[in-house]
C-alpha cells in the first residue's frame, strides 16, 4: 500500500485544502440554502454513516462476550456503542423536526431506529451460539438500512463532495466487521459466507487506504492519522491471520478498537476539512 508521506507537500492548511478540493472536481452540497445548512449535511453523513459501524460493533461485542474474550472490554463497548446510537439518532432527528430532511430519509431514519431497536433486544439477552447468529443476522439488517439513510443524505448533496468522509467512514464498519467474522468463525457459529465476506471486507479496507492516501485532499493532520491507520491495519491484519485462541481473539479485540478510533478520527478530519471550505 502506498504510504501517507507520499503525500505532496504544499500550500498552507487552509488555501491547500480548499483548493484541493476543487482540483479533485469535489464540488460543495447543493442541499438546502447557505454554508450552514451544507455544514450540517456533512455532518450528517458523518452521523448516519456511523451507524453502519455501531450495528457490526454490537454484534462483534456480543460475540466477544459470548467467548469470554475480555468480557469487561466488551461490556463497555457495547455500552459506548449504544449511547452513539442514541447521539447519533438523536442529531439527525433535529433535522426531522425542523422539516430539513424529505419524507423518504425521514422514514429511513425511523427505520434505522426500529432496526437497532432490535438489536438492543437480542444483544441483551444472555449468550449462546444461536444468540450469536441472531445478533450477526440483525446486525446486518440493521447495516442495510444505515447504508441506506447514508446513500440518500448523500444523494441530497452533489456525490462527489462526501467521497472522502464517506470512504473513510466506511472503513470504521470494515475494521467492526471484520472483527465480528472473525469471531464468528471462534463461536462455530459462522456461515459459509463469512470467511468469504472476511477476505473481501480486507481487500476493501486496503482499496480504500489507498484511494484516501492518494486523493489530493490533505492536511498535517490528515497525513498523520492516514500513517497512523495504515500501522494499524498492519497490527489488525496481522491479528486476523492468528489462530482463534485466547490470545489471537485478544489481540483482534484490542486492535480492531485502535483502528476504528484512527479511522473516527480521520473521518471528523475529513468532515472537518470541508467545513472549513464552506466556511
Amino acid at each position: 500500500m502506498t504510504n501517507a508521506t507520499s503525500i505532496a507537500q504544499a500550500l498552507p492548511c487552509q488555501r491547500r485544502v480548499a483548493v484541493q478540493w476543487v482540483a479533485a472536481g469535489i464540488l460543495l452540497p447543493t442541499w438546502a440554502n447557505g454554508a450552514q445548512a451544507q455544514v450540517a449535511l456533512s455532518g450528517a453523513i458523518n452521523h448516519a454513516g456511523r451507524f453502519r459501524a455501531l450495528s457490526q460493533r454490537m454484534a462483534k461485542a456480543y460475540c466477544q462476550q459470548h467467548l469470554t474474550v475480555m468480557p469487561a472490554a466488551a461490556a463497555d463497548v457495547m455500552a459506548n456503542a449504544r449511547k452513539l446510537v442514541q447521539q447519533g439518532t438523536a442529531e439527525l432527528a433535529r433535522g426531522s423536526q425542523s422539516g430539513q430532511w424529505p419524507a423518504d430519509v425521514v422514514r429511513q431514519l425511523d427505520e434505522v431506529q426500529k432496526q437497532f431497536a432490535l438489536l438492543d433486544e437480542l444483544t441483551a439477552v444472555p449468550t449462546s451460539r444461536a444468540a450469536v447468529v441472531a445478533v450477526s443476522e440483525q446486525s446486518d439488517r440493521t447495516l442495510l438500512v444505515a447504508q441506506a439513510v447514508t446513500e440518500a443524505i448523500e444523494k441530497m448533496a452533489r456525490v462527489a463532495s462526501a467521497r472522502l468522509v464517506n470512504l473513510a467512514g466506511r472503513q470504521r464498519m470494515l475494521s467492526q466487521r471484520m472483527a465480528k467474522n472473525y469471531f464468528l468463525v471462534a463461536a462455530k457459529a459462522d456461515s459459509k459466507l463469512v470467511l468469504a465476506q472476511l477476505a473481501a471486507d480486507a481487500n476493501d479496507f486496503r482499496q480504500a487506504m489507498q484511494s484516501l492516501v492518494a486523493a489530493p485532499v490533505s492536511t498535517p493532520a490528515i497525513r498523520g492519522e492516514l500513517e497512523l491507520a495504515a500501522s494499524q491495519w498492519v497490527f489488525f491484519e496481522s491479528a486476523l491471520r492468528r489462530p482463534a485462541d485466547e490470545q489471537g481473539m485478544s489481540a483482534v479485540a484490542t486492535t480492531s478498537e485502535r483502528l476504528l478510533s484512527v479511522m473516527d478520527r480521520l473521518t471528523g478530519l475529513y468532515e472537518a476539512a470541508l467545513r472549513e471550505v464552506l466556511g
